[in-house]
C-alpha cells in the first residue's frame, strides 16, 4: 500500500481514538460585566465599576473512576477603561488561577484563589460583599486582616491567597468544610509566616450558617460568624466579624443585619452594619438597593449607602448600573 493511502487511514484512526477523550473534556468561558453612573462617598461623580467585572476560562476532564481534573483562570477588570483591576499591583489572573482534582472525597486545588473563609462569607451580606456602594461587609468586615499584606507586588490582598492549597469537602446532611493554606511564607516586612483559613458551613432547608477563621502570614487574625433564614420570597441574614492586627493592639468588631425580598423580576435589598474599634470609635452604615431583571442574565439596579463614622462628617453614595452575566 502506498504512503498516500496510509495517511488518510492513519488520520482517521487517530481522530476516532481522540473523539471519546474529547467528549469527556469540557472548557467553558464565562464572565460578569458591570458598570454604572454614581456619586461616590468622596462626593465625586463617576462612570465605572459599582460591582465587579470578570472573565473566566474553566475546564474539567473526566479521568474515569469518579475522578476529574479541573482548572480555572479568572481575571477582573474595569469595564469603563478596559484596564485590569489594580493594574500595576495585582497580577493579571487576580481573581483565580488554579488546577486540581475532584472526586467523591471532595476537591483539591493548587494556585491562587479565595481563601476558605472568604469563599463563604459573602453569602451573609445582603449585597454579597460585591457592591462598593451598598455592601456593609465591603466597608467594615476583615478590617485589620488582609489575607496577605504583600502578595500584590507589595500591596495588601483582601480575599485571595497565593501559593495556596485549597480543599472543599462534599456535603454531608447539610454540613461542609473548606480549608486553605499558603505553602510559602509572606513577604510582608517584619513577618515571614504562612497564612491559613478554615470554614465550617451548614446549608439545608431554610437555614444556612457558617463559622470561619483566618490567620495571615503577618499574624493578623479574623473570626467570622454568619447565619441566614429563608422565608418564602424573603431572606434574612446577620454576620459578626472580629478582626485583630498581629503587630498592634488594633481590633475591629462588626455586626451586620440584612435582607432581600423578591417581587417577581424585582429584588429589594437592605442592610445595616455597626463597627466598633478598640479605641472606642463606632461606625454605622445603612444601605438600600433594588434590582430589576430584564432576563436571566441582564439586570438594572440602583444602590444607596449612608455612612456615619465617628469624628467624621456623615457621607452618602448612590448610583444606578447595569450588569450582564454570560
Amino acid at each position: 500500500m502506498r504512503m498516500s493511502q496510509c495517511l488518510p487511514l492513519s488520520f482517521a484512526t487517530l481522530a476516532a481514538l481522540a473523539l471519546p477523550a474529547a467528549a469527556q473534556s469540557q472548557v467553558t468561558i464565562s464572565g460578569y460585566l458591570d458598570t454604572g453612573v454614581f456619586r461616590d462617598y468622596d462626593k465625586t461623580r463617576k462612570l465605572g465599576t459599582i460591582q465587579r467585572s470578570h472573565l473566566a476560562v474553566a475546564g474539567t476532564e473526566d479521568l474515569g473512576g469518579g475522578l476529574k481534573a479541573n482548572f480555572r483562570l479568572s481575571t477582573r477588570f474595569e469595564l469603563d477603561t478596559g484596564q485590569s483591576e489594580g493594574a500595576g499591583s495585582k497580577p493579571f489572573w487576580h481573581d483565580e488561577s488554579t488546577v486540581g482534582l475532584q472526586g467523591g472525597w471532595g476537591q483539591l486545588r493548587l494556585g491562587r484563589a479565595l481563601s476558605a473563609m472568604w469563599s463563604q462569607e459573602w453569602k451573609f451580606d445582603a449585597f454579597s460583599n460585591f457592591n462598593r456602594i451598598a455592601s456593609t461587609a465591603w466597608h467594615m468586615a476583615h478590617y485589620y486582616t488582609p489575607t496577605d499584606r504583600a502578595s500584590n507586588n507589595g500591596a495588601a490582598e483582601y480575599g485571595r491567597m497565593t501559593n495556596g492549597i485549597y480543599y472543599d469537602s462534599p456535603t454531608w446532611d447539610g454540613f461542609s468544610f473548606n480549608a486553605s493554606a499558603s505553602t510559602e511564607r509572606t513577604q510582608a516586612p517584619g513577618r515571614d509566616g504562612r497564612g491559613g483559613s478554615v470554614a465550617l458551613n451548614y446549608d439545608q432547608g431554610p437555614v444556612a450558617a457558617m463559622v470561619g477563621y483566618e490567620r495571615n502570614g503577618s499574624g493578623d487574625k479574623d473570626l467570622f460568624l454568619g447565619g441566614l433564614y429563608r422565608l418564602g420570597a424573603a431572606t434574612l441574614m446577620m454576620a459578626y466579624d472580629h478582626s485583630r492586627a498581629g503587630s498592634s493592639p488594633d481590633t475591629s468588631r462588626m455586626v451586620s443585619v440584612g435582607g432581600s425580598y423578591a417581587l417577581g423580576v424585582t429584588t429589594l435589598r437592605a442592610s445595616y452594619g455597626r463597627q466598633r474599634l478598640n479605641d472606642g470609635v463606632t461606625h454605622h452604615m445603612a444601605s438600600l438597593g433594588a434590582e430589576y431583571n430584564l432576563s436571566k442574565r441582564t439586570m438594572l439596579y440602583a444602590s444607596l449607602g449612608h455612612q456615619r463614622y465617628e469624628h467624621n462628617p456623615s457621607r452618602t453614595a448612590f448610583g444606578v448600573g447595569v450588569a450582564h452575566a454570560f
